[in-house]
């Protein structure tokens, strides 16, 4: 067979002698060696002439025989053709270039009967990377050779992929060209789309004719076909590209970057982009703040497309690394503000500030996102390990660093974190309250220690409502107002259950004491009291059975007591918000019962208030420019909410409420010892309750003096004693003070006790309890019978009941 006759002239190839170089070479396949190495040396030669049209024949040739032969003896033939290819593509004409590429494009398509072991394509690799760079001056031509070094890179992938000896291509070596060549070209969109749903797929001629859409097309099949092995190695070369080029503020190409990504690897994967992003973030936690904020919004796009498949065993690991550079946010943002007071020159503080919000911001925002994805089961877990982070004064519990934060940023961090529990606890609905608010989280969400900022108080407070809020009544009870008919607002409730119950007799007090204190805060806001009126809005919706709703109205008459004497020297916009408070809540909770004696009080109350005492009704007090009074010691009773009228109205509908006539105190925990707040105890009495029920002890204090009939008259008789009652006052208030609250506690209860036991035993009296559990005792002795006198009433000269 002639091969000259073949390529005689530039004109083409000649048919009928090419048909019969093509029947030669499948009926003679041991020939194709040697019809491969003329080929190319005859292609070689012409490249080095620049005889463009016999170079073309050549190809034209060599790419009919490739196409036509399929046996095991197409090796050698292979290698030839490999050679002229890279010969072409090491050319400096962009039309022999071109003519390579679509010469191994080809070859790429075939696929192979037995695998070559010992074929390597990293020139090409090299070379087609080199081309996607290309910086021709013409615009026409440069955007030729880019397209063809792309297609290039298209075909090696698609041949070593489907070749056993596939794993070459994702070596290091070989991804840091690959990639960084793809995006190159990817940059040249000039809209990156910003679209939340996958990209939808380029047509065909896009793919053909411009290089950013072929190059995209191009790195989502590489990444379709990473395995878990080498998925890493793909990945992290977009990394260093968008590092080098300075990508990450703006960060509008990084984000499309990583949607294309996340979209294209194999789901069960995803993690392992998460992964790279935060060890990517922990390496750049040095830069600039906008450098750090880009890197986490795109973490929040990885995850958000990541939760709705496989997050895989990063669960803890992405809250963790997010909270440790939420903590160096705020390290930095205080060490800028300590700078910015010592030096007045710098003026750039502000703006820093400003920058370190927006990685905080985004920080909350991921955090939020990823938790509001996952299920119950994972989400409580996280809960408790933020809980387990915010800093609470006096403990060590905590786990985050903070020892480098000084108060304002322990603060600013406690906000942080907050605000992150706040995100994640939105939407979360729990069966049992217990779930959602066990002791072990509950105990530190209401510390004393996040109660000395009003924003902290309000973020605490719409945490427990996400988790309390079982029913989505919340947002129907949005801003605190007088409601006229609250069967209008369709709320949704379900009986309570036993645990809920149990929840209330266990933790009841730890709530109530939170709202109380919360009232009586002076830097409180509009919003603070609308979150405190929605927070005993929903107890009473979800949580409340008839022991509940007697202890909240117990509360409200106690913040409006609390607002009248001011004890706390409140200013009187507090103390007539206070006022509203509770006019607001009665009017809701007296509807909500539906007793109708108790609902016309109110009622009243709040008539009487609307003529004669506006600012203490929500709708006029929170208006701007209100008018205030002056005083509140000379209004009216009947402006007041009574707890006789209460009591009545609510006892004649079957309530048990002898409870109503014990004020409600807050009870001192350990916890303000250790807080730097003003105590409590300096503020408020100290009050014990001797119900009729109590089981009586039979443990005797020794140290007590012994109670006679004289005494006992004495103790009730106290006129002449007043100097002495200040004195005894001032050492119990003291023992309270500095006295373990087991120790009191025991105390009291042995004393209370002791005396029911020495009335009866000295006195031989007759202790008959009332019909109802009234708290009161009613003594008889011979024919005299003595006024029934309440317990919490008496006072005795050695015991600690006042």
């Amino acid at each position: 067979m002639d091969l000259e006759s073949v390529i005689q002239s530039e004109d083409g190839l000649v048919k009928a002698d090419m048909e019969k170089l093509t029947f030669y070479a499948v009926s003679a396949p041991e020939k194709l060696d040697r019809i491969g190495s003329y080929l190319a040396e005859r292609l070689s030669r012409d490249v080095v002439r620049h005889r463009s049209g016999y170079v073309l024949i050549a190809m034209e040739a060599l790419d009919q025989l490739l196409m036509a032969c399929h046996s095991q003896s197409i090796k050698p033939f292979v290698e030839s053709f490999l050679h002229m290819v890279a010969k072409l593509l090491e050319s400096g004409e962009p039309k022999l270039q071109v003519l390579g590429t679509n010469s191994f494009v080809k070859f790429a398509n075939i696929e192979e009967d037995t695998p070559s072991y010992h074929r390597r394509y990293d020139f090409f690799v090299s070379r087609f990377s080199a081309m996607c760079h290309s910086c021709d001056s013409d615009p026409e031509t440069r955007t030729e050779i880019r397209i063809a070094g792309i297609r290039g890179i298209q075909g090696v992938v698609r041949k070593t992929v489907n070749d056993e000896l596939r794993a070459t291509i994702w070596e290091p070596q070989h991804m840091d060209k690959i990639v960084p060549s793809l995006l190159f070209n990817m940059q040249k969109i000039e809209e990156v789309d910003s679209r939340i749903g996958p990209p939808p797929s380029p047509s065909a001629a896009d793919k053909e004719e411009n290089p950013a859409v072929l190059a995209e097309n191009c790195l989502r099949e590489l990444l379709g076909r990473a395995t878990f092995g080498n998925m890493n190695n793909a990945v992290r070369p977009v990394f260093a590209h968008l590092d080098h080029h300075r990508l990450w503020d703006p960060n509008e190409f990084a984000v499309h970057c990583f949607k294309i990504i996340m979209y294209s690897i194999q789901a069960q994967y995803s993690h392992h982009v998460i992964q790279e992003i935060l060890g990517h973030l922990d390496a750049r936690k040095k830069d600039s703040p906008r450098v750090r904020a880009g890197i986490i919004q795109v973490l929040l796009e990885a995850v958000a497309i990541a939760a709705k498949g496989s997050i895989g065993p990063t669960v803890l690991e992405v809250f963790n690394t997010l909270l440790k550079h939420l903590r160096l946010s705020v390290e930095f943002e205080a060490y800028d503000l300590q700078g910015g007071s010592i030096s007045s020159a710098n003026l750039n503080t502000s703006s820093k500030d400003s920058d370190e919000k927006i990685v905080q911001n985004a920080i909350i925002q991921t955090i939020g996102f990823f938790g509001s994805n996952l299920p119950d089961y994972q989400r409580s877990e996280i809960m408790m390990f933020i809980m387990g982070k915010v800093p609470v004064f006096g403990t060590s519990t905590h786990t985050l660093d903070i020892s480098q934060l000084g108060d304002l940023g322990t603060r600013r961090i406690q906000i942080m974190l907050l605000r992150s529990l706040l995100m994640v606890t939105s939407g979360y609905k729990a069966k049992t309250i217990v779930t959602a608010l066990p002791g072990s989280f509950l105990d530190p969400l209401l510390s004393p220690s996040l109660m000395e900022d009003y924003e902290l108080r309000q973020l605490v407070l719409e945490v427990m409502h996400n988790l309390m809020d079982r029913h989505d009544n919340r947002a129907k009870l949005r801003g605190i107002r007088i409601i006229p008919d609250v069967a209008d607002l369709k709320i949704k409730r379900e009986k309570i259950c036993r645990q809920d119950t149990s929840f209330m007799k266990k933790n009841g007090q730890q709530l109530y004491r939170h709202i109380y204190l919360g009232c009586k805060e002076e830097d409180n806001v509009q919003k603070n009291y609308e979150l405190l009126y929605t927070s005993l809005a929903l107890i009473t919706i979800e949580l409340a059975n008839e022991e509940v709703v007697i202890d909240l109205i117990r509360l409200a008459i106690a913040l409006q007591d609390s607002a009248i004497i001011n004890e706390d020297n409140l200013p009187m916009f507090h103390r007539c918000g206070i006022m509203a408070l509770v006019a607001a809540y009665l009017n809701f909770v007296s509807q909500m019962i539906a007793v109708p004696a108790f609902c016309q009080h109110v009622s009243k109350v709040i008539e009487i208030r609307t003529m004669e005492a506006p600012y203490f009704l929500p709708e006029h007090i929170f208006r701007d420019k209100c008018m205030l009074p002056k005083s509140l010691e000379k209004h009216d009773k009947n402006l007041y909410f009574l707890t006789n009228k209460i009591a009545e109205s609510l006892g004649g509908s079957g309530y048990s409420v002898e409870r109503l006539s014990v004020p409600y105190v807050p009870q001192v925990t350990d916890e303000d010892r250790l807080s730097r707040r003003k105590s409590i105890v300096d503020t408020v009495s100290i009050q014990v309750d001797i119900l009729p029920n109590s089981i009586p002890s039979d443990d005797v204090v020794s140290n007590t003096e012994e109670i006679t009939f004289e005494a006992l008259k004495k103790a009730i008789d106290t006129s002449g004693m007043e100097e002495q009652e200040k004195e005894k006052r001032r050492l119990v208030i003291e023992k309270f003070q500095k006295a373990p609250f087991e120790e009191i506690a025991a105390q009291c209860e042995s004393k209370a006790n002791f005396l029911h036991d020495r009335l009866a035993q000295i006195l031989e009296l007759t202790i008959r309890p009332p019909p109802s559990p009234s708290g009161t005792l009613t003594i008889t002795s011979g024919h005299a019978q003595y006024q029934s006198v309440p317990v919490y009433e008496m006072k005795f000269p050695d015991l600690c009941v006042y």
